[in-house]
């Protein structure tokens, strides 16, 4: 006989059968004589377990093992021994002595290093609880203590098994899980620790470091003590992994790779020798497995890194610079830095001028005048790239080698063609001539056998023949052009979409409008699917799925959009597709300036393409409310993830959309009362600060200076008016943005004045931004005491609510005045907490520029620790691809030797460091105004006064321009005390 106390208390017979024990009094007593099998359980601790109130007499209790005994026959005895009673059985006949066993067993496998053994035996120990611990027994004292200890032993066994789970490489699918766990178990420190190393393992040290917060939080809040040494080690193991993105992996693929294994090979042999390598064919031949495969071969290939880019779904070669710096995780501008003045070009050759990567460039053919172009120039600039395209032409530039591919060897068919079937119809098996006739009639063309080979789990192979020569009108081919090849392939798409249900036509023709794939939510919404539609188009290959993401393949979405026009949808499925995003982003926009803003940035980074394509169809559309509304709801994702360079050309169509209306109006009312006077850029009604934030967004570099000048004034008035009010505005974060954008105009007062007067705003992160743009007038007033007080309050505001954007800036600032009055310890770690909260952010830039500050910071105290930062800091600026920090990191190290004796050597690095800052943005000054300091020293130390004076003259000059005009301003830039006076005079005269 079996028994069972792990849930509802029960017993079965060996056949399986349940045995029937009676009422809740038997079941009590069983369970508590099962809790230690073959021990004697005193009378008084089972009376209490039948019934907690103490009324249940000795000869009561003695009637109930009677009956019980009676139940359970000769299937297990009970005895009386003393004061009390014991059952015999095996011990492995109770479900939670085999739990107990098994789970000690699946522990010392996990401490043994046999994962594999110990998720086996876990997973089987697991699979015996049916409820909670002694069900029904949670009123009595006797058994709590039993109960408690099981359910213990349950979490510590769904630990192990976790951490096996994760050491086998179940990572993703353990995060679900352990964050349930957690939820329900915050103080658990082992279960906080396996989900921290799950979130770092899938997604890089951001979303572990909110995890690792929020359980330092609950156990200070809680228990009044820190995380464990073990926790705080594996915080240290975060902090000190390397913040940089990694650059877009190729696409997981998820069947076998038949026919071309040679291929790859020669292929990745050739990219040793030859720098870019373009696969040359007809769509559907193969090229861009063929490209995967290669790039999985990466090493084999000379490449220390692999970055992949799917060019399909840009529409034109516009965005092509800023969809190879998503593709390699970089920023085109810091949190705190502005408009630099570099191009996305610019910060592309700075990021991989001494990287060796292999860069693959999937489906070239459609910008291939922009690809080649971009392309001819990379290589140029880079010496150690190298590039893998895959195009139906060449892009025809010095240095390309060609490696045509062609449809697959008749054997190679053959088996492709077999083995898709057999993943459609288990123990799938043919006659290899019909099998290879099939393949001939389709040219041998990868994608079309997987499409007919689709079609077995409904047809037989015969049928399927049939058809596709009546469909085909082929019998036998000899040798094909690449347009008979290509017209075969859209025969195949065809055939295969005709055979769909109406709903997976709707379905698969409407899935065209998503740039970049779609999640299963999202798929649902705009397409009107659901998820057994969409499964079946996977199934008939007319869609892909992997890493929880639908894609479809650009052949096929070709023919799907034709299928969009013909059935004219076009215009409703993109309304629909844009409406959905921009619920998403009015969705997601609160919590990007929270705590929550590193679980919802990888979410929006995913749909960037689709946030792209919605833009542009709204400006196209000439659909300005539901562009501006997605501008401003995006507007937070766009500047913290430093992407807001590539929505500026949609921001300024949307623009001039506006103002075609407005003169269309304008046109309309003078028919109408004889004037003619256009508005000159009034925003929408009810649309106020949705125009502030398109017109930031689309002055965006130079291009965007016209649209500035147009509309700045009514942007300006607008966004006054809706904070204004008693009743905050809806985008804080514009406040801040417009204050940025403004720092350099005439009247940069007026801006100041607006976001500061919202220090009292009841809008939490806008009362947090005024107050650190307060801090900045309270500084130029001299009060650097309340300066300082104030930035203390941004600081306060920020942290409250978990944004660490907001955050960091403000403890660089007050790091910056600590420095000022010498108090460095102070000044290091301000920095290292905005350190710490920037690498959570992936702001590599960012973080950069922090480390050149805490190194000079270090410059006085530890030399050694100060040039460690200033190399980091130049390995990061290189890596971001951002010249201005590598400049400032330059100019460190250069300080750095002419501190150690080596005037040659810091003249050189200060002359690389004045290339490299630009003389017309402010962010480069302070690096500038230092690295002529340094080379008028040099100049000085060797006695050559005039060149000395030259650069001393230049330093000040660069300095004053921006407000530094005092001696005390100008040593704090690093001019000598001896000449910071006379300099002063000298250019003020």
């Amino acid at each position: 006989m079996l028994f069972g106390i792990l849930g509802e208390t029960q017993a079965w017979h060996n056949d399986g059968a349940e045995v029937p024990l009676g009422g809740p009094a038997r079941r009590a007593l069983l369970a508590l004589l099962l809790t230690h099998p073959g021990e004697v359980v005193s009378a008084d601790r089972l009376a209490d377990a039948v019934d907690p109130d103490g009324a249940l007499s000795a000869h009561a209790l003695q009637s109930q093992v009677s009956r019980l005994r009676k139940a359970l026959g000769s299937g297990a005895a009970i005895e009386q021994a003393g004061a009390g009673y014991r059952i015999v059985v095996q011990r492995d006949d109770v479900d939670a002595c085999r739990f107990e066993r098994l789970a000690q067993e699946g522990r010392a496998a996990l401490r043994g290093g046999e994962a594999e053994r110990a998720v086996t035996l876990l997973r089987e120990a697991l699979a015996l609880w049916r409820g909670p611990a002694l069900a029904g027994l949670a009123e009595s004292e006797t058994a709590r203590p039993a109960a408690v200890r099981l359910e213990e032993r349950r979490l510590g066994a769904l630990e192990d098994r976790i951490e096996a789970e994760c050491l086998l490489g179940g990572h993703p699918t353990a995060v679900p899980e352990l964050r349930e766990l957690v939820g329900r178990h915050p103080l658990r420190e082992r279960l906080a620790g396996l989900l921290i190393r799950a979130l770092f393992a899938e997604g890089g040290p951001a979303a572990a470091l909110v995890a690792y917060e929020e359980t330092r939080r609950h156990l200070a809040d809680e228990l009044g003590t820190d995380p464990s040494p073990e926790l705080m080690a594996l915080h240290r193991e975060l902090l000190s992994a390397d913040p940089a993105p990694a650059p877009t992996a190729p696409p997981a693929q998820l069947t076998a790779f038949v026919g071309r294994a040679g291929e790859v090979a020669e292929v990745a042999g050739l990219l040793r020798v030859a720098r870019l390598v373009t696969l040359t064919g007809p769509g559907g031949v193969g090229k861009t497995r063929l490209s995967v495969e290669v790039a999985g071969a990466g090493a084999g290939a000379g490449a220390d890194e692999v970055c992949f880019v799917e060019l399909a779904p840009l529409r034109d070669g516009a965005g092509l610079p800023q969809a190879l710096l998503s593709a390699f995780g970089l920023r085109e501008n810091g949190l705190s830095m502005g408009d630099s003045g570099q191009t996305p070009v610019d910060r592309l050759i700075a990021a991989l001028s001494d990287r060796m990567v292999l860069l693959v460039l999937d489906n070239c053919e459609h910008v291939v005048d922009e690809i080649a172009a971009l392309t001819a120039r990379l290589l140029a600039a880079c010496p150690r790239l190298r590039v893998l395209a895959t195009s139906r032409e060449p892009l025809g530039i010095i240095g390309e080698s060609l490696w045509p591919v062609r449809p697959l060897d008749g054997g190679a068919a053959v088996r492709l063609f077999t083995d898709r079937a057999g993943a459609v119809r288990r123990g799938f098996t043919a006659d290899p001539e019909v099998v290879r006739r099939i393949c001939a009639a389709l040219d041998d063309l990868p994608l079309a056998i997987e499409l007919a080979a689709a079609r077995i789990r409904t047809l037989d192979v015969d049928e399927l023949a049939g058809r596709l020569d009546d469909r085909l009108g082929v019998a036998a081919r000899g040798s094909r052009t690449a347009d008979e090849r290509h017209r075969t392939l859209r025969s195949v798409v065809a055939w295969s979409w005709e055979l769909l249900s109406e709903p997976e036509q709707r379905a698969a023709r409407r899935f065209t409008v998503f740039a970049g794939g779609a999640t299963a939510e999202s798929a649902r919404r705009v397409c009107g699917a659901d998820d057994e539609t969409l499964e079946s188009l996977v199934d008939k290959s007319l869609l892909e799925v992997a890493g929880g993401r639908y894609r479809m393949l650009e052949t096929i979405g070709a023919y799907g959009g034709e299928q969009l026009d013909a059935a004219v949808e076009r215009d409703a499925v993109q309304r629909a597709h844009a409406r959905w995003f921009l619920e998403l982003a009015e969705t997601a926009d609160p919590h990007l300036r929270r705590a929550e803003q590193l679980e919802w940035l990888p979410l929006l980074t995913a749909e960037h393409g689709n946030f792209l394509a919605a833009l542009r169809w709204a400006a196209e559309a000439q659909d300005v409310e539901t562009g501006l509304e997605l501008l401003a709801s995006s507007s937070a994702y766009l500047w913290i993830r430093g992407v807001s360079a590539s929505v500026a050309p949609q921001a300024i169509a949307l623009l001039e959309a506006l103002e075609e209306l407005e003169e269309r109006e304008a046109t309309d009312d003078a028919t109408d009362d004889g004037t003619g006077d256009a508005m000159g850029g009034e925003p929408p009604a009810g649309l106020g600060e949705e125009y502030v934030l398109c017109v930031l967004l689309a002055a965006w570099g130079a291009a965007g200076r016209p649209v500035w000048q147009r509309h700045r004034a009514a942007a300006g008035k607008a966004l006054a008016a809706a904070w204004s009010g008693a009743r905050p505005g809806r985008y804080p974060v514009g406040l801040f943005l417009w204050m940025m954008r403004n720092a350099g105009e005439a009247d940069s007062q007026s801006a100041f004045a607006l976001v500061s007067a919202q220090r009292d705003c009841p809008e939490p992160w806008a009362r947090a931004a005024a107050r650190y743009v307060s801090g900045f007038g309270l500084l130029g007033d001299g009060d650097t005491a309340l300066a300082e007080r104030t930035f203390g309050t941004a600081v306060e505001g920020f942290r409250s609510l978990g944004d660490r954007w907001g955050t960091a800036l403000a403890l660089d600032t007050l790091a910056g005045l600590a420095g000022g009055r010498g108090d460095h310890a102070r000044a290091i770690a301000l920095t290292d907490e905005a350190l710490a909260l920037t690498e959570q952010l992936g702001a590599l830039e960012d973080s950069a520029d922090l480390l050149v500050n805490r190194a000079d910071h270090r410059v006085g105290e530890n030399t050694a620790l100060a040039r460690a930062d200033y190399v980091e800091a130049a390995a990061l600026a290189r890596r971001s691809g951002s010249s201005t920090c590598l400049a400032a990191a330059l100019r460190g190290l250069a300080d750095m030797a002419l501190l150690d004796g080596d005037p040659a050597d810091a003249e050189r690095l200060y002359a690389q460091a004045l290339e490299r800052a630009d003389p017309h943005w402010v962010k480069s000054v302070g690096t500038r105004v230092r690295t002529l300091a340094g080379l008028g020293r040099i100049a000085e130390a060797r006695g050559d006064r005039a060149a000395a004076r030259t650069r001393y003259r230049e330093a000040a000059e660069a300095a004053m321009a921006t407000g530094a005009d005092t001696p005390d301003a100008l040593r704090l830039l690093g001019l000598p005390a001896s000449v910071a006076g006379p300099v002063v005079e000298s250019v003020k005269r």
